[in-house]
């Protein structure tokens, strides 16, 4: 009776459940390549040509321009698997710290913002690109922070005004605090964009500085082993399971 069914299911026509086809079917490289240059270029301030130059010292023969195509391409697929587990790893803790900021990137002889929350952790949460710093701005960025990953218990912020309008605009200026020192979590975060921005020498458009910021960001909290916090062994553990998991991403 069991057999007569399938077969009846068989002919029938009942569609099978596809596997979901592979990111990688149309490069000749195999995967472990392909992130391997990725979180080299991403993770390490090393130009397109120094991943081109350590990549043939280890025998792996391939152009400074598929270097950037890899990182364009497979980038934002990588940061957005490493976001989505945080984020459901995350979602139950009601205990949150954000610490608010801007910094100023040079893009194309212009001066743009770059936004980023950061939680108590160190751990980036958002990073968003305009062109001026006023309440505007930040009433975009901080609402793309709060759909997207929920609202804090405190926001840590500098003097900047339009972070207190913005709070006001959203109902939650209670729980904005703002004090000297308070906010050195997100401004120590800068420092290792400050290293990749110098290495990449200039920008060009915004495009591509939103999403090479949220490409870094992810992959920076991906590898974020708190090494100053932790003794040596649980740092190696750490380490190994970090690149293990990198090694599953979009597998």
């Amino acid at each position: 009776m069991h057999r007569s069914l399938a077969g009846r299911g068989r002919a029938i026509g009942i569609p099978r459940p596809r596997k979901p086809a592979s990111p990688f079917r149309y490069f000749n490289s195999s995967p472990e390549v392909i992130r391997l240059v990725v979180m080299m270029y991403v993770r390490f301030p090393l130009s397109l040509r120094n991943v081109e130059d350590l990549l043939f010292e280890r025998g792996i023969d391939i152009c400074h321009e598929t270097v950037r195509m890899w990182w364009n391409r497979f980038g934002p697929m990588f940061a957005g698997d490493i976001r989505r587990q945080r984020i459901s790893r995350m979602r139950g803790f009601r205990h949150w710290r954000w610490h608010l900021d801007e910094m100023y990137v040079k893009l194309n002889a212009e001066m743009v913002y770059l936004w980023r929350a950061v939680d108590h952790e160190g751990e980036i949460l958002e990073s968003y690109i305009t062109r001026t710093r006023d309440k505007e701005a930040a009433l975009t960025f901080m609402k793309k922070a709060l759909k997207r990953h929920g609202s804090p218990e405190a926001i840590t912020t500098d003097g900047l005004r339009s972070y207190r309008g913005a709070m006001k605009e959203l109902g939650n200026a209670e729980n904005q605090e703002v004090g000297r020192w308070a906010n050195n979590r997100v401004e120590n975060s800068h420092l290792p964009f400050r290293r990749r921005e110098r290495a990449m020498l200039r920008l060009r458009r915004m495009k591509s500085l939103q999403k090479f910021a949220s490409v870094h960001a992810n992959v920076h909290n991906h590898f974020n082993l708190e090494r100053h916090l932790v003794d040596r062994e649980t740092y190696k553990e750490r380490r190994s399971a970090a690149l293990a998991e990198w090694s599953m991403i979009a597998s």
